[in-house]
């Protein structure tokens, strides 16, 4: 039996994914699924839908679509209106956003991407696999080391998005 085969009493987190790809966001959807995660999954299309959610501003906005704070946000670089880099300089940037922790999944493997966004502050940077079953995998991987062994700090429950 290996590590990932332990079952444990993962919290549940709301995690956000930004990725303009519509088959890339059902194939993580389906991945995140299969790796049996019990948490809630929401989606923005851009860099710029993203600062809308985790500002609560347009369509965000109190009384718009429900905005949960996430635990957890899953960024693709290469996005239009405001791509992932410029996203994660914000986030970091931002006291109040730059504890979430932020992972980088892209299709990109270039090495200036990888040190630009670990220079902004980025917690981990995946290539995107190319099979499911790697996806899968990955997803699971990441879910162990951020739902069961990372310590994360605890947001107030009353604290602004």
């Amino acid at each position: 039996m290996s590590m990932l085969d332990i079952p444990t009493a993962r919290r549940s987190i709301t995690i956000l994914m930004a990725d303009d790809d519509e088959d890339d966001r059902v194939l993580t959807a389906d991945a995140l699924k299969s790796s049996r995660l019990i948490n809630d999954l929401r989606f923005v299309v851009d860099g710029e839908d993203l600062m809308h959610y985790l500002r609560g501003q347009g369509a965000y906005a109190e009384g718009g679509i429900p905005a949960p704070r996430p635990g957890l946000i899953l960024l693709d670089l290469n996005m239009p209106k405001k791509d992932g880099r410029e996203a994660l300089g914000e986030i970091k940037s931002d006291p109040d956003l730059r504890r979430i922790p932020v992972v980088i999944l892209t299709t990109s493997r270039a090495e200036e991407d990888i040190v630009r966004t670990y220079d902004l502050g980025v917690n981990s940077f995946v290539s995107k696999p190319v099979t499911f079953e790697e996806l899968a995998s990955a997803m699971q991987r990441l879910a162990c080391y951020w739902f069961d062994l990372v310590e994360l700090p605890q947001e107030r429950v009353d604290e602004p998005v």
